[in-house]
């Protein structure tokens, strides 16, 4: 459900009207070059670098939506690497709330003004992205819609500049992905123009290939749609790889990979990938968060499961139970932890405690399948195929 708020409500977007590419302040020469690096030192991790970077341009500009944006990009980063973590939300809800405030300022002056539309656009798609991070749907949906209204006028406004091609590319992919993986959203989806996945797909590859400010983001997505929906292991490979070589410091994108490898059960690359981020972890390098040691203890216990060697997965799974330990909810690696103590109990001959942790799941939060397997499981021990 984490990808539906993209398209169920976006209705409205024939209607946006044409945007006129005036003399946008993305492409003044001293921003375009502190941006541009500001941006690489943040997707590097570098947050001090990145400030820096990004000051020059707030100082210079202090009226304009950019600056409580790119003072948000951190903060931004901050939540997306440990996820579990709440307690930053409010400030970046505050700032991207600044963003649209400064932006409607403008339109209220001019309704086409191409700046405010761009910020405006890009502040709600930020902020629709962590509420659907929150499972917070509704409001998550209402500003997917608000957002792709912007993001598409401002496209239209300006073809030929290959960032902006990224939002396109995103609706175009989506709209038709969706309704084909949730019938039950195309009664809505029925009512807003139709999607084109190669086109979508070819419209990524454009701001991948070409893109300014937005070539990290438009990797980054065709890795994701590569790896959960056209299931295509080379192309997730090819661009995973491009995001780590460039960004090696980066956790998030070095977990990535990891989860890539394991999907296609490369189990040797996984261990390799996952080994380094706990390695990291515990070095207490930047970016590697307890989430990402979550991570790392889940998928070294799978890939021990998956060759029959459950004694040493379990020292992995206690590791993940203890590291969550820490979180009052149930998050998906402390359920998914905990199912995976069953089974390798059950593959140890241990039924009673395998048993024990079956239940446990049933009182926890449904995560995906982790119900039904956990009673597959207690009706018969794992490996269950009925």
């Amino acid at each position: 459900m984490n990808r539906v708020w993209l398209v169920v409500l976006l209705g409205g977007i024939l209607s946006c009207s044409s945007a006129v590419a005036q003399s946008s302040i993305l492409y003044e020469p001293e921003v375009r070059a502190s941006a541009k690096a500001g941006l690489e030192a943040l997707y590097d991790l570098r947050f001090e670098e990145a400030e820096a970077h990004f000051q020059t341009i707030t100082e210079r500009h202090l009226d304009h939506p950019i600056g409580p944006f790119l003072e948000a990009l951190t903060l931004w980063w901050t939540i997306l690497l440990d996820l579990t973590d709440t307690s930053h939300d409010e400030k970046f809800y505050a700032a991207m709330g600044e963003v649209i405030a400064r932006s409607n300022e403008r339109l209220d002056a001019d309704g086409n003004e191409f700046d405010a539309m761009f910020f405006k656009g890009i502040a709600l798609g930020f902020r629709g992205r962590l509420r659907s991070n929150r499972r917070d749907w509704i409001r998550a949906a209402a500003d997917g819609k608000r957002a792709m209204d912007y993001v598409l006028a401002v496209a239209n406004a300006d073809t030929t500049n290959h960032d902006f091609a990224l939002g396109r590319g995103l609706y175009q992919y989506y709209a038709a992905l969706i309704p084909e993986r949730y019938p039950f959203v195309r009664p809505i989806t029925a009512f807003l123009p139709p999607g084109d996945r190669s086109g979508g797909l070819y419209e990524l590859e454009r701001t991948a290939r070409e893109g300014y400010y937005m070539q990290t983001e438009a990797m980054y997505f065709l890795a994701q749609i590569n790896y959960l929906y056209e299931k295509d292991f080379r192309a997730c490979v090819q661009q995973v790889s491009w995001l780590r070589n460039k960004y090696p410091r980066n956790s998030f994108f070095h977990t990535l990979e990891g989860r890539i490898y394991a999907s296609w059960h490369q189990w040797q690359a996984s261990d390799t990938v996952f080994t380094d981020v706990l390695e990291r972890y515990k070095a207490q390098e930047t970016g590697y968060t307890p989430a990402m040691a979550e991570q790392a203890l889940y998928f070294l216990a799978r890939s021990h499961i998956a060759r029959g060697e459950a004694s040493a997965a379990l020292p992995h799974l206690l590791s993940l139970e203890a590291l969550t330990a820490r979180l009052d909810a149930d998050s998906y690696f402390k359920v998914a932890g905990r199912l995976y103590q069953g089974i390798a109990y059950d593959l140890m001959g241990d039924r009673d405690r395998a048993i024990t942790r079956y239940k446990d799941v049933l009182r926890m939060k449904r995560w995906g399948s982790s119900h039904t397997d956990a009673r597959r499981y207690l009706a018969n021990p794992y490996p269950a195929t009925g």
